[in-house]
């Protein structure tokens, strides 16, 4: 399970696009250091640290997103950190490979962006994801496979989001630089 001392460190060495984003990282620093012994674990009621990956093609055209069965509409994958993950970057690696089905995806080596967000997750309790997002790269020609954690999973234009896609857009726009 990635250690909140591990998730500091992550989260210390990115360097935030803005303020507010720079507001958040200090956000999560705080509760890291605050529960130094669950911030990462979905047992914590009070809010967990997961893990996400905005997926982007090969040609940097598309990004790959999940309508996800709990959330109800189009988002980018990631989830829960997992006893076998030794940095939030190892869980977002993760998450996007079991979730795209796609071998040999490539993360970036830094946070692309962060974001807080109330959400009942799994164990049906009400509670906070304090969400770090990675950039990762697909190969060419990558086909995904749909997981039994996706209703649907489909390439997007980068130009053509679906309304409903939150901080995707975001995302997309620090990810195009």
């Amino acid at each position: 399970m990635v250690s909140p001392a591990v998730a500091v460190e992550e989260l210390r060495a990115w360097s935030p696009p803005d303020a507010g984003q720079a507001a958040l990282q200090q956000a999560l620093i705080a509760f890291c250091l605050a529960r130094p012994e669950d911030a990462c674990a979905r047992e914590c009621a009070a809010g967990h640290l997961t893990a996400s990956a905005l997926v982007v093609d090969a040609a940097g055209e598309h990004t790959l997103l999940t309508l996800h069965p709990r959330v109800g509409r189009w988002i980018q994958l990631g989830g829960h950190c997992e006893p076998g993950d030794a940095s939030l970057r190892a869980a977002a690696l993760r998450e996007a490979t079991e979730e795209s089905g796609i071998a040999g995806l490539e993360i970036a080596e830094h946070p692309l962006h962060v974001d807080v967000h109330p959400v009942t997750c799994s164990l049906g309790v009400p509670t906070r994801h304090l969400d770090v997002r990675y950039l990762v790269r697909a190969p060419a020609g990558a086909v995904p496979a749909i997981s039994d954690e996706s209703v649907d999973l489909a390439w997007w234009p980068l130009d053509g989001l679906p309304p409903e896609s939150d901080t995707v857009p975001a995302m997309v726009a620090l990810a195009r630089g």
